[in-house]
């Protein structure tokens, strides 16, 4: 065993597989070969006698509700003798082919000569009442036909296929015998071969996993500082380290992803694109430090106001910033905005030289729709960049809003 001590996690875990491996296929050879021939015992015990039991009934039934029936009621005058030509024709025919179907099975060599022997009774009962189909065909009268002969032949064959039935039950109850006794040895067999496989199979492996234990120990300890480790690389991936909002990489996944959330259940979504008016003029001014905090400062707005799990903001990128909500409809979208618009003019960030307001201001422009098939995702982004140009044109610190993706219907605020 030290070979094994030797070996790396990665040949451990091959190893062990191997044996595995090993074990099952022998116990599938093993089980394979006793369930084969269990199944043939089964297919003996019900497809060699419940399924031809079946049929033989069905050809008595047929002789009795089928052919008797028919005449009967045909020397009562109570069905034409065309409609009782062809129930006659329809229920040979339906005799032939269960019996072609009964003798298909599997026959021993014992049982072909009463085989024969009822094979042919059936022929000629058959041939007894083609003849009553063909007095029928021709339109004669049934009403002279001789029923206690009918009824004795009927009976006749009746008798012979009951005595086949009994003697397939007879069998049937044969087979399961055997069947049992073989069954009950096959799984005293199979349940030793099992219990000493596994018990081997379970002794090598205990000590096999022992063995990795304190590999597989140590491994989880570093998976662990890994997964970390990755999930804050992941984090300043996908976070602006300015404002710490999601940022233009990680909006490219939430935005395509959310589109087709709403498609699929048909629900609102709601594109807002937003921009911080004179925002480089801010910038002349005051010089890039006030500038970056006045950037944190509308974004701190922004994870204020929008704080539901479903709404996403992101930094897009300078002083433009852009908003996803979903299930989302044109009302509450529109007080969202008017909200953002309220809350950063209320931050009162001196703005001198903006033409708007003394103080810092936003303008955005909103797209809410119904998402469907016909969406379009570019379109949604357009037509809320020109909601945001709409904005600017018409005066600034304020958001337009539509709900139209193709045709300019706008409200403004």
């Amino acid at each position: 065993m030290q070979f094994i001590e030797a070996l790396k996690l990665r040949n451990k875990l091959f190893f062990l597989f191997i044996l595995i491996t090993m074990g099952l296929i022998s116990v599938g050879i093993i089980g394979s070969m006793h369930l084969n021939s269990m199944k043939k015992n089964i297919d003996k015990l019900y497809f060699g006698s419940l399924v031809p039991v079946t049929e033989l009934n069905e050809i008595i039934q047929i002789y009795h509700n089928g052919l008797a029936s028919s005449v009967y009621k045909a020397s009562r005058l109570e069905i034409s003798p065309s409609q009782s030509s062809f129930e006659i024709q329809y229920s040979i025919k339906e005799i032939r082919k269960k019996w072609k179907a009964y003798e298909s099975h599997f026959k021993r060599d014992d049982e072909l000569d009463y085989l024969g022997y009822v094979a042919l009774e059936i022929k000629h009962a058959n041939e007894y009442f083609l003849k009553i189909y063909k007095v029928a065909k021709e339109g004669k009268d049934l009403t002279r036909i001789n029923l206690s002969l009918l009824e004795k032949k009927v009976s006749y064959i009746h008798n012979i296929i009951q005595k086949l039935i009994k003697y397939e039950v007879d069998v049937a109850h044969y087979e399961r015998r055997k069947f049992i006794v073989s069954y009950e040895t096959t799984k005293k067999q199979l349940g030793t071969v099992l219990f000493f496989i596994t018990m081997a199979i379970s002794l090598i492996s205990m000590y096999v996993f022992k063995s990795i234990q304190n590999d597989h120990t140590k491994l989880e300890l570093t998976t662990k500082k890994l997964k970390i480790v990755n999930k804050k690389l992941e984090n300043v991936s996908y976070t602006d380290s300015l404002t710490s909002l999601h940022n233009r990489r990680y909006f490219n996944l939430v935005y395509e992803r959310e589109i087709k959330r709403a498609k699929r259940k048909n629900n609102y979504i709601t594109f807002m694109m937003l921009d911080v008016d004179f925002f480089k003029q801010y910038n002349d001014t005051y010089g890039h430090i006030e500038g970056d905090y006045a950037l944190q400062t509308v974004s701190k707005v922004l994870k204020d106001t929008l704080q539901r799990p479903s709404d996403y903001v992101f930094r897009l990128g300078g002083e433009e910033f852009g908003v996803v909500l979903t299930d989302t409809d044109e009302s509450n979208s529109a007080k969202l905005a008017r909200d953002i618009c309220d809350a950063v003019r209320d931050k009162k960030l001196l703005h001198a030289n903006s033409s708007v307001n003394e103080f810092v201001t936003i303008s955005i422009g909103v797209v809410c729709c119904i998402a469907d098939d016909a969406l379009d995702e570019d379109v949604l982004i357009s037509r809320a960049d020109e909601m945001l140009y709409e904005a600017k044109e018409t005066g600034r610190d304020r958001y337009i809003i539509t709900s139209n993706v193709s045709t300019a219907k706008v409200k403004t605020a």
